[in-house]
């Protein structure tokens, strides 16, 4: 199913239409203010894996993110949220970052890897953020990137219309909300004491 909805005015009914096709188990492909990404409810385990498939992920190695409406959300999955992390999540976003912080009880099983972390995003797009209000939880995130220099061209990861051609049979829905990008979020690693920067990508941090 393709669906275009509009990238700074969300039509609410096909925002409750994305949150049902997740609520049922399905995955989609969406804009989430950078990259497209491929994202399912976190809660569903099997739509997980499906992500993890298409993206040839491993649940328990890979740095799975998870896309949040605010930071009260965040601290909901986060351990023991100090002044330090809350002040850095605040002058950030949203915006194009992945904060990596250390992850609680509430984090479903399958997303529990070895460092017992988990990375978080508030994403500068209104159709992400109106998804994740309207389903209720925070949405899985993996991006839609181009893993060689052999795969398709450009526009297979950034067109909406041409992501539907190349991923349409394999996820339940792509949303069109305009032209996306090919740079990831900056990386940062709040887990230990000293935050780290290591991945740079399409956001500038501010400390």
């Amino acid at each position: 199913m393709y669906l275009p909805i509009h990238p700074e005015n969300p039509e609410p009914k096909k925002v409750e239409q994305v949150a049902q096709i997740l609520h049922d188990g399905g995955i989609i492909i969406y804009p989430t203010g950078g990259v497209y990404g491929v994202g399912c409810d976190i809660l569903n385990q099997k739509a997980v894996e499906r992500v993890c498939r298409l993206r040839r992920l491993d649940p328990e190695r890979a740095m799975l993110s998870f896309i949040c409406k605010d930071i009260s959300q965040i601290a909901g999955y986060a351990w023991q949220m100090d002044n330090e992390v809350f002040k850095l999540l605040k002058n950030n976003l949203p915006g194009p970052f992945t904060f990596i912080l250390k992850s609680n009880n509430t984090v479903p099983r399958l997303f529990k890897n070895r460092k017992r972390t988990i990375g978080v995003r508030i994403p500068d797009s209104k159709i992400a953020l109106a998804i994740v209000e309207q389903l209720g939880r925070p949405i899985l995130s993996a991006s839609l990137l181009k893993e060689s220099e052999d795969e398709a061209d450009d526009e297979y990861f950034t067109d909406a219309s041409l992501i539907f051609e190349k991923y349409g049979n394999q996820v339940d829905l792509v949303i069109d909300g305009g032209p996306g990008g090919l740079v990831p979020t900056t990386l940062v690693d709040c887990s230990k004491t000293e935050f780290e920067v290591i991945r740079e990508g399409a956001g500038v941090i501010v400390w």
